[in-house]
């Protein structure tokens, strides 16, 4: 990487904790954030899993880590706060990408799909940047980066409790960006398309559906993880210090047709 584009993008000594960095969109990102020099820590609930993308990271010659946390649980997530900041010290990133998909119809939502939708996509994200987001504020300097989805802004596919808990995630990005970017922190949502990763499994077996969402794109194809990588970079970067409170739609088109 040249200087300059080192200086814009580089991040180097910089310390991202990737949520979700187990698989699908958040693995991608947590090794291009690896791969631009920072020290990456995964939370996920299988270690296995973990162990395959920071084996990955070393082989790039980055640096990774992992905690296993279960993000539907909050005292669970309150011990990971702990842990990170014990183990890792303060990140300076923070990407929430975990998330939980139950998708049943409306009329057949239950309490406890609702309670761990919620908890998992959009109470845990609120939890860590709680935690990390006055620190990063304090230092003067942050990225707060959280991944959202197309039903946090339409309807289609049983959205039921995911989708409020994505558009709940849309709105405290807005809060957070509000809150902390005047002290150096900025805070974005990134909103994907409809993108083959192990949540979207039962979608992608329907080989009809998968044929319409591509066909409703401009790039003529459904995502895959590899887009979000650099995506994650620049919104972690020096690049994006004037970039929040936003939200980048990464979805080949998907939401503009």
């Amino acid at each position: 990487m040249n200087a300059y584009l080192q200086e814009v993008f580089g991040l180097g000594d910089r310390l991202a904790v990737v949520t979700g960095g187990s698989s699908g969109i958040g693995r991608a990102m947590a090794l291009a954030l690896g791969r631009a020099g920072a020290k990456v820590l995964l939370v996920a609930r299988r270690e296995a899993p973990m162990a395959e993308v920071i084996a990955e990271l070393r082989g790039h010659g980055a640096v990774g880590h992992a905690i296993s946390a279960d993000l539907a649980d909050r005292e669970a997530v309150a011990r990971l706060i702990d842990k990170i900041l014990a183990g890792y010290g303060e990140p300076d990133v923070l990407v929430n990408a975990a998330g939980v998909n139950r998708r049943p119809p409306m009329d057949e939502l239950t309490m406890d799909d609702w309670d761990v939708t919620l908890a998992a996509n959009l109470t845990a994200p609120f939890q860590l940047g709680q935690a990390f987001g006055p620190r990063m504020a304090d230092r003067g300097w942050g990225r707060i980066i959280n991944v959202v989805s197309q039903q946090a802004f339409r309807a289609y596919g049983n959205s039921g409790a995911y989708g409020a808990a994505k558009a709940g995630l849309v709105g405290l990005t807005r809060s957070q960006a509000e809150a902390w970017s005047r002290h150096g922190v900025c805070c974005n949502a990134i909103a994907p398309g409809v993108v083959h990763t192990p949540l979207t499994e039962a979608v992608f077996a329907d080989e009809a559906k998968v044929a319409a969402h591509a066909a409703r794109t401009m790039i003529g194809r459904n995502g895959v993880p590899g887009d979000f990588g650099a995506c994650a970079i620049f919104l972690a970067s020096e690049a994006a210090v004037a970039v929040t409170g936003q939200t980048l739609f990464v979805d080949g088109g998907y939401s503009a047709t």
